[in-house]
């Protein structure tokens, strides 16, 4: 379906809604937290500084003149998560662990701080 050049926009702009109630949906039911964030330019600001970094597509490693070298998705993964935890008002800063990629350790849950899920 989405071959069709008429309908494609349509019918990805709902597949991608879809996919965001769902999430929502399993956010409530696990007493998770969900945030929506915008992507634009996460792949190209330097997770950091905050520079923009210019690059390609195929560029697969970011480089800023900071310093910072790392694959492409991980800064853009580190963009986002900033982006969502100043959404909620968190300003601390996190590591990200691909052994924990559910995050059943370190997402705070609805209706507790940080600070008290961290001492408990």
């Amino acid at each position: 379906m989405v071959k069709n050049h008429c309908l494609a926009k349509s019918i990805n702009d709902a597949s991608w809604y879809q996919f965001r109630v769902w999430v929502e949906y399993f956010g409530k039911v696990f007493k998770r937290v969900t945030v929506a964030v915008n992507p634009q330019y996460t792949s190209l600001e330097c997770s950091s500084c905050g520079e923009v970094v210019k690059k390609t597509l195929s560029t697969r490693t970011h480089v800023c003149k900071c310093g910072c070298v790392m694959d492409r998705d991980e800064n853009a993964a580190r963009i986002i998560l900033s982006r969502g935890l100043g959404t909620v008002g968190h300003t601390g800063t996190f590591v990200l662990d691909a052994n924990n990629a559910w995050g059943d350790e370190t997402s705070t849950q609805s209706g507790e701080t940080l600070i008290e899920q961290v001492i408990s």
